[in-house]
């Protein structure tokens, strides 16, 4: 076969299975419909069994009934279909021979498929058998059961119990009915004597209800002869006995536990029920876990438990209990859930060439595990004489050729089920067929995308496609650009059309065994243009206007050509208004009468089959007019809206202010904006009158305390309403009988003096001009001018909380000793000595603010272990009252601050000797040192953490022994009272090998530059301890974070949701510095206080989560602290 060369767009690809009812080469065949479980009911005329199945050649069919042969044509009650696997069986009467279970089979000469099993039921009518029921005699108080025993018949069964009257029997927890029909009674009594029980059994698919032979019950009484009485007495208490309850369902041969299994998706129904005197109540429980909420409900009164889509989650123990005011007895039911089989991997059917491999893959999941078994054709595969290799999971076959075309079915089965797939392996070896219709025609817009479709079909699947273009004279144009994209389909993408692209065009196909081609007509249309005309009109009211829609299109599409109109993007139908006022007409739209409702965006839409375009115009209405106005008198050349009115209104009525020199202009308003504005009117002046209204927002103000300044907002020049403008300001003490005091002024502040301290007044303000006053002014209160508190807080005491936190009490002062509005109390304290050595202090204080009126104070971050004096007094917005007596109170002890220096002396090869510091703040009786180590070696794991607890506060060091040579350290030493350890201080350090620190210690010690070093810092160490004493006698400050730092205190916590107030050393000094969170400086346990406990401050003031936003200043003690961190021992090595 000779080829012509391709020169055009080509790509090659690999073409994946596809086939349609257009390809004419052989195939296996497919089942492609089946019935499934069917049943055979009496009153039907005939049953259809369905079996279809697809394939090339056309498929023969045949049938298996119970894995046996069965021939259609073997009973004149069958008519089967041609081509088709399909048969009706004829209801003639007797079909019971019907019922089995049949396969179909689908053949032809590649292979044969296999349908899914199909059973056909026939069920016969159901009967209770004629029988004589011996009635039955118990004893009240007793038990019984009245058994059903239904016939056999096609699910769903509905049993009822009715008497001859057909009423139901009522049902209780002591009377009630088992899954299985029977009646069951927990223990009888007398009205439960009846001979008319029944027992019915309805089938709903089969439409027949049967009924039992009625049962008689009889209850009977024991009866006691008294031997002082000829009559018998007949008495229940005397010979009915109470019994705990005993289990009935399950039976007592199961014992006290029994197996359930239920299938996953299905309906858990767990049954108990027991009799008992008196009635025993039933209890489920899982047991280890919780019965599902949403799932779970019990029925028939308690006795059985119904657990819905049920899921291996519910797997597990229940437990029923059956209780009365006797005793108990429980049920176990040991629930299983398993699970038919499904598919995790169905074997696919595909296509393959001649010499390649075939892989079909079987997997299935259920429980129990299901089992694999592979057909081919419909057969089991022998292992022995099959070629290929199989497994339970997977079937494959190398150099595949034609005749290993066959059908492959893969059944996974359980106790549960079966399932079927099946899978064609079509080996072919065929030249490329293209599926998409030669000659087909395609067309596009100028600039718009095309698309030529080539679907192909292959066997081998390798295939080359080119696209190339064949101009009327027939030379191909190969197809170059960016413009041109071959997809994996086949189809070509012409990108950005042109009317140049107009032509035919050939798409080849070639594969290892030939080659095929279509052709494509492609066709380049004009692009649809449009316009709307005219262009955003602007309408009065109540006219007309019309819009023309002017538009272009290519003349191939003037079948297909159509415009409509569209208003805000709703489409307008022909015609559509009521009063007819919009009308439509092809490329016109003309609006009658104009409203305001007619204003919008007007579209013309123009659309062929290929392609849609639109153009748009707005119709503007104008919409309202707007007065506006100039007065002269007071604000000359400044023109004002006055009001606005509506649409094509030429008139209105205006409301007017007095003593204005008016004159007017008029603006009309549309969507597009504003107009120019109408000439000027003459003008009008309005009368003068009396003012209508006061002045506003009257305030009180006093700078001094025996003064008071009264202001308010004067009106406005529109608001006069004449000439000579005053104000009558009137006043009066409250609680004093006495006459108004008046002065009218022209300001707006009047300022009084000689006033009483801090006293309300009554005060109105009336406006007035030349032709009378303003309506009668509102009367407000104010107040003359504050002086500070006369008075200080009396009966303060301190509360201790915790070693760092005290809780500040005191009596507010008499309100008329406030001289002010009170604004809160300032609770100032200092420390005076050290519990712990005694040492006196000289006054530092501090203070915390509280705002409002209130009687206690939280004060946090005190120092441990020392004696403090603290004073409360009150503030108004004036200033600050006297200082109450001091309160002296003392804290308790503490936890330490860190040794205040941790060394490392005589490293030898197994032992260390550490050296420290007493705490600079002990906080506390000192009650000794707990030293702790580890091995921290450059390892991810640590050492364990071993302690020795030092009982003697005086000892300063310590040797360690037995340690390991040349290993890394860590050393911890922590001080400790009645309270607790401090924080501890840590070092490092290595041990030596045997030898090595004899000659360190010698080298060091011989050489000059190490004498010249110790000097140095024997010298800097002088000149540091100078500075701090310096500083110490100025009294230096220091922040409270570094206060924190220092003085950590383990026995606060965080006082959630408290405020803190500020806190400062003296009232005149700004504050500095910031205090981070004391959340974890004060123990809620101790103080669980309101956020109102702690004050405010000056300057700052503490977030809810208890952190400083204000600032908290203090003195230093002896200089700064050294650092707690950690640092490595080193030592200058000699070669």
């Amino acid at each position: 076969m000779k080829w012509t060369a391709c020169s055009g767009k080509c790509i090659i690809i690999h073409i994946p299975f596809y086939l349609n009812s257009h390809v004419f080469f052989a195939q296996v065949p497919t089942i492609t419909e089946q019935s499934m479980t069917q049943v055979a009911y009496p009153f039907d005329e005939d049953f259809t069994i369905k079996c279809e199945a697809k394939g090339n050649p056309q498929p023969i069919f045949n049938w298996t009934k119970d894995e046996k042969p069965f021939d259609l044509l073997s009973d004149p009650r069958i008519i089967a279909s041609k081509n088709s696997g399909t048969f009706v069986i004829q209801n003639q009467g007797i079909i019971a021979d019907f019922q089995g279970k049949y396969r179909c089979y689908a053949s032809n000469e590649l292979g044969t498929a296999m349908s899914e099993e199909i059973e056909i039921i026939v069920p016969s009518v159901p009967k209770f058998p004629k029988e004589k029921i011996e009635p039955i005699e118990v004893e009240y108080g007793d038990a019984v059961v009245l058994h059903c025993n239904p016939p056999r018949g096609i699910p769903p069964l509905h049993i009822y119990w009715m008497n001859i009257d057909l009423q139901h029997i009522p049902q209780d927890e002591r009377v009630s009915m088992s899954l299985k029909g029977d009646l069951y009674f927990a223990n009888v009594e007398e009205n439960d004597s009846r001979s008319d029980y029944c027992c019915f059994a309805a089938f709903p698919r089969l439409r027949t209800i049967v009924q039992k032979m009625p049962m008689t019950l009889m209850v009977t009484l024991k009866h006691t002869n008294d031997s002082s009485s000829p009559n018998a007495a007949v008495t229940k208490a005397n010979f009915i006995k109470e019994r705990k309850p005993k289990i009935l369902i399950p039976p007592e041969s199961s014992g006290s536990s029994s197996s359930v299994t239920v299938i996953k998706g299905g309906v858990l129904l767990l049954e108990c029920i027991a009799e008992g005197l008196p009635t025993p109540h039933l209890n489920w429980i899982k047991v280890g876990r919780d019965l599902p909420k949403d799932r779970a409900v019990t029925e028939s009164f308690g006795k059985i438990l119904k657990i819905e889509e049920v899921s291996a989650a519910d797997e597990g123990t229940y437990e029923c209990t059956a209780s009365n005011s006797v005793g108990k007895a429980k049920h176990e039911f040991q629930v299983h859930v398993e699970e038919p089989p499904r598919w995790i991997k169905k074997p696919t059917s595909d296509v393959y060439s001649i010499e390649s491999t075939a892989l079909l893959l079987c997997e299935a999941t259920g429980k129990p595990e299901p089992t694999i078994k592979w057909k081919l054709n419909g057969m089991p595969i022998d292992s022995k004489t099959y070629r290929g290799r199989v497994s339970a999971g997977e079937i494959s076959i190398t150099n595949l050729q034609l005749q290993d075309s066959a059908v492959y079915q893969c059944e996974a089965t359980n106790k549960h089920g079966t399932i079927l797939a099946n899978a064609n392996m079509n080996v072919l070896n065929i030249a490329p067929l293209v599926l998409t219709s030669d000659s087909e025609d395609y067309a596009t817009v100028v600039g718009f995308n095309a698309f030529l479709h080539c679907q192909v079909f292959a066997s081998p699947p390798a295939v080359i496609i080119c696209w190339e273009q064949n101009p009327e004279i027939f030379i191909t144009m190969p197809l170059e650009g960016l413009r041109y994209t071959v997809y994996e389909n086949g189809t070509l993408e012409i990108r950005e059309t042109k009317k140049e692209d107009s032509g035919s065009y050939t798409c080849w196909v070639t594969n290892l065994v030939g080659k095929s081609a279509i052709t494509a007509n492609l066709g380049i249309r004009d692009a649809t243009k449009l316009v709307v005309i005219p262009d955003n009109p602007q309408v009065l009211k109540s006219r007309s206007v019309l819009l023309k829609c002017q538009s272009e299109y290519d003349s191939h599409l003037k079948q297909s050509f159509k415009l409509s109109w569209r208003k805000d993007g709703d489409e307008l139908q022909i015609n559509s208004t009521e009063d007819g006022r919009i009308i439509t007409e092809m490329d016109t739209l003309f609006i009658s009468s104009v409203t305001f409702e007619d204003q919008g965006v007007y579209t013309c839409v123009a659309s062929t089959s290929l392609d849609s375009v639109t153009a748009e115009s707005q119709l503007i209405n104008i919409s309202e007019s707007i007065v506006e106005f100039e007065a002269n008198r007071w604000e000359p050349g400044k023109w004002q809206e006055l009001t606005r009115i509506p649409g094509n209104n030429t008139t209105v009525v205006l409301s007017l202010a007095p003593y204005i020199n008016y004159q007017f202009r008029v603006i009309s308003v549309n969507g597009v904006g504003r107009s120019k504005a109408s000439t000027s009117s003459a003008r009008y002046e309005t009368p003068p009158t009396a003012p209508d209204k006061n002045p506003e927002n009257i305030q009180v103000e006093a700078s001094e305390p025996n003064e008071m300044v009264m202001k308010w907002e004067p009106l406005k020049p529109m608001e006069q309403n004449g000439p000579g403008l005053e104000y009558k300001v009137s006043w009066r003490q409250q609680g004093v009988e006495t006459d108004w005091n008046e002065e009218t002024v022209k300001k707006h502040s009047l300022t009084l003096r000689n006033t009483p301290t801090f006293v309300p007044y009554d005060i109105k303000v009336q406006a007035v001009n030349n032709f009378g006053s303003g309506p009668e002014p509102n009367v407000t209160t104010g107040y003359s001018g504050e002086d500070i508190p006369d008075a200080a807080p009396s009966s303060v005491t301190v509360e201790v909380m915790n070693s760092t936190l005290v809780k500040a009490i005191w009596s507010g002062i008499p309100r008329d000793r406030v001289r002010g509005h009170l604004k809160g109390y300032k609770v100032i304290w200092w420390k005076t000595r050290s519990l712990l050595n005694g040492k006196q202090h000289r006054p530092d204080k501090h203070f915390l603010t509280f705002t409002g009126d209130r009687n206690y104070g939280m004060i946090p971050g005190l120092e441990p272990f020392s004696e403090f004096h603290l004073t409360v007094l009150a503030f108004n917005a004036k200033g600050a009252g006297p200082e109450s007596s001091p309160a002296i109170f003392q804290t308790p002890e503490g936890v330490p601050e860190q040794p205040h220096f941790l060394r490392i002396l005589n490293f030898d090869k197994d032992s260390v000797t550490l050296s420290w510091g007493l705490p600079r703040k002990p906080n506390g009786f000192l009650t000794g040192y707990i030293l702790q180590y580890q091995i921290i070696n450059e390892t991810d794991e640590i050492g364990a953490l071993n302690d020795v607890n030092i009982t003697n506060p005086s000892t300063f060091s310590w040797r360690f022994s037995n340690l390991s040579s040349s290993t890394k350290y860590k050393f911890y030493v922590k001080a400790c009272t009645i309270k607790g350890c401090g924080k501890p201080i840590t070092e490092e350090g290595l041990t030596i090998t045997e030898g090595t620190y004899a000659g360190i210690y010698e080298g060091i010690s011989t050489q000059g530059w190490f004498i010249g070093l110790m000097c140095a810092i024997a010298l800097l160490t002088l000149l540091l301890l100078t500075m701090c004493f310096v500083k110490r006698n100025k009294g230096g400050k220091y922040s409270v974070k570094e206060k924190e730092d220092l003085h950590p205190d383990p026995e606060a916590q965080s006082i959630k949701d408290e405020i803190f107030g500020e806190y400062s050393d003296s009232d005149e000094k700004p504050l500095k510095g910031s205090l981070q969170s004391l959340n974890g400086d004060i123990k809620a346990t101790e103080s669980a206080d309101s956020l109102v406990d702690y004050g405010e401050g000056d300057q700052g003031m503490f977030n809810e989560d208890g952190s400083f936003i204000g600032a908290y200043a203090g003195s230093k003690e002896k200089g700064s602290v050294e650092s707690t961190g950690s640092s490595t021992a080193t030592f200058p090595l000699h070669a």
